[in-house]
């Protein structure tokens, strides 16, 4: 008997799946679950939305979502944070925010847990430069350096007092330093 391997799975398919926690992604047709965020993963994650908020909310200029499921371009990530511009934001017709992002976002941020393979990530990363996200940023707790991504996946590594681009448009300054030290109490 011939065991005839499985059909691939679609993204449309992968998408109808029950959700696992934590949350699992769909890239160039493989399945992977996130790894649990930690201690550091999550306090740099929740700082990152706040102080993104407090920056760009009341201005309507832009939002920055936690663990948010962005399927687009083939891929369905969910990115540790991903920042969207207010007018990209998807709504219903009642004037709701929509469930369903099926879009890329405008900036992504990704925080590398340990035992994180820093390729997967950095794929995630570019395959948002490819669908024309507008920063990407990979955030090392380890090193303490941020891996940025520019358009034309462009990469640039950022460390201490280095100021860090962040998403045109908001008013905000960060080093990279300002960002680890959130971690000390």
């Amino acid at each position: 008997m011939v065991k005839t391997p499985p059909k691939p799975l679609t993204l449309e398919e992968f998408l109808i799946l029950p959700e696992t926690k934590p949350g699992s992604e769909f890239i160039q047709g493989k399945i992977t679950q996130k790894p649990m965020p930690q201690g550091e993963h999550s306090l740099l994650q929740g700082e990152l939305c706040e102080t993104i908020n407090r920056a760009a909310k009341p201005q309507k200029i832009a939002r920055a979502f936690p663990e948010l499921r962005c399927p687009f371009g083939g891929n369905s990530i969910i990115p540790d944070v991903s920042v969207f511009r207010w007018v990209r934001i998807p709504i219903t017709s009642s004037g709701k925010i929509a469930n369903r992002f099926e879009i890329h976002p405008d900036w992504s941020i990704e925080i590398l847990s340990p035992r994180q393979s820093s390729t997967k990530v950095l794929e995630n990363l570019l395959h948002c430069s490819q669908h024309d996200t507008e920063l990407g940023w990979l955030i090392y707790p380890e090193e303490e350096s941020i891996l940025v991504v520019f358009p034309e996946q462009k990469v640039q590594l950022f460390r201490g007092v280095q100021q860090l681009p962040i998403l045109t448009g908001i008013d905000l300054q960060l080093t990279v330093e300002q960002i680890f030290n959130w971690l000390k109490f």
